[in-house]
């Protein structure tokens, strides 16, 4: 009967798991690991390839200096036509990738355009990342449904994409296992 009990518990509290919590501890007891950003950029690439990887990009026109000292600039078309500029520069841990956030901007962005708004520059990058990294990417919200960010996972590593503001999608893929850690050690 305990045991009955047990598994009863087990199997709501698994019910009541959002469907996002679901995916994670799918993924992260998979075992499986993925490397892969872009452009030849991998999570746990040192610093040292990093900027070589940049260098050869730089060299042959597809990636330009941002206009700030840490960012470095793509220029991507989108699935809707609308040029947009991505600036991405990483986070590492021990010298290494762990973290890469992205901001995308839609060019000639104007709050009186609604074509060039928030919403659909998320819609158009998360084109894009289907396009680079495939289908899969989930819906998740808020209770209000404010704050909307679709996620995918593929073993550790997690792509989210939402609004940062009224002009701004922001990336954010990460070695989730790394990321978790790093945040466990800032709490202790």
């Amino acid at each position: 009967m305990k045991f009955v009990n047990s598994l009863v518990l087990a199997l709501f509290l698994f019910s009541c798991q959002s469907e996002y919590e679901k995916l994670e501890k799918k993924e992260l007891a998979s075992g499986k690991q993925v490397k892969e950003l872009f452009f030849g950029l991998e999570l746990g690439m040192d610093k040292k390839s990093f900027f070589e990887t940049c260098w050869d990009l730089n060299k042959q026109g597809k990636l330009t200096n941002g206009p700030s000292a840490l960012s470095i600039e793509y220029k991507a078309q989108m699935a809707s036509g609308n040029p947009a500029t991505m600036r991405f520069y990483p986070k590492f841990e021990q010298d290494k990738i762990y973290l890469m956030p992205i901001e995308f901007t839609y060019e000639g962005w104007a709050p009186w355009n609604d074509d060039l708004s928030a919403e659909n520059l998320r819609e158009d990058v998360v084109k894009l990342f289907e396009e680079w990294y495939g289908p899969g990417f989930i819906e998740v919200t808020n209770e209000d449904k404010s704050q909307i960010v679709f996620v995918k996972m593929d073993g550790n590593r997690r792509i989210r994409i939402f609004k940062k503001h009224i002009s701004a999608v922001r990336v954010e893929i990460s070695d989730l296992p790394v990321e978790k850690k790093l945040k466990g050690n800032a709490n202790s």
